[in-house]
């Protein structure tokens, strides 16, 4: 027998079949997401933590090595450390040399008018410089040059006072320009308020304008003129012993 299917019901004309019903769709459940493991940076301190204590090893390793050949060889690093003391040992007595013959040649040191007169501007602050240290001005030093404020030497002589010195070279002699006012109220103006000069000093090899006396004894400023110049640079006595009205020492010398 012959299973018969079964008979489709047919729609009258004029009539649309029946639409069918959708299943709703079946939601799937979301999935969850779980946060994410942070292990990068926990292997990356433990990598570092691995590197330095072999880094330590290693250092360890070459120290003990070390030890192990200074002390198959400690001749070696004795006699490294004798001629250290010796090479040491000569260069100081050279240095000692040296600055007692620089003391010597500074206390001999003595000039003519006519060499200062044949130097230049700098080489004639480096002059007045050296006559300083003679006189025992440890620490004269020549400044002079831009923005010097002033100063062309400064110097501390043993009784304490500071010195501020102002160079004025004439390549003529008194021949040149007179050093007039206005050079010395520019020196007067820095001298004690930047410098703390005790005594304020402007030399020349040339000659200064008669104007120049009166002011420097209201200033109370010291001049050294072509003839004083001479006098100091040709001689063995200090700058203080040829000047009057000198400020009194700070300290004894």
């Amino acid at each position: 027998m012959s299973r018969r299917s079964p008979a489709r019901r047919r729609t009258p004309p004029g009539r649309r079949p029946p639409a069918r019903r959708r299943q709703p769709a079946r939601r799937r459940p979301p999935l969850r997401r779980f946060p994410a493991r942070r292990s990068g940076g926990r292997s990356r301190r433990r990598d570092d933590t691995l590197g330095l204590a072999g880094l330590a090893v290693l250092g360890l390793f070459l120290l003990l090595a070390l030890l192990r050949w200074l002390a198959a060889h400690w001749w070696l690093p004795v006699g490294l450390a004798l001629v250290g003391v010796a090479v040491g040992a000569v260069v100081l007595r050279r240095r000692a040399e040296r600055a007692r013959w620089e003391r010597v040649r500074r206390q001999a040191l003595r000039l003519e008018l006519g060499t200062l007169d044949a130097l230049g501007h700098r080489e004639f602050e480096y002059a007045v410089r050296d006559l300083l240290l003679r006189d025992g001005c440890a620490d004269a030093r020549q400044v002079g040059g831009a923005n010097d404020r002033g100063a062309d030497v400064l110097a501390t002589d043993p009784y304490g006072r500071k010195w501020l010195v102002q160079c004025k070279h004439r390549k003529d002699g008194v021949a040149g320009s007179a050093v007039g006012t206005p050079d010395l109220q520019r020196v007067n103006g820095t001298a004690r308020q930047l410098h703390g000069a005790d005594v304020v000093l402007v030399v020349t090899n040339g000659r200064f304008s008669g104007k120049c006396p009166e002011l420097a004894r209201d200033l109370h400023m010291h001049l050294v003129g072509r003839e004083l110049l001479g006098t100091w640079a040709s001689g063995a006595r200090p700058l203080w012993e040829l000047l009057p009205r000198v400020p009194a020492p700070r300290r004894a010398s």
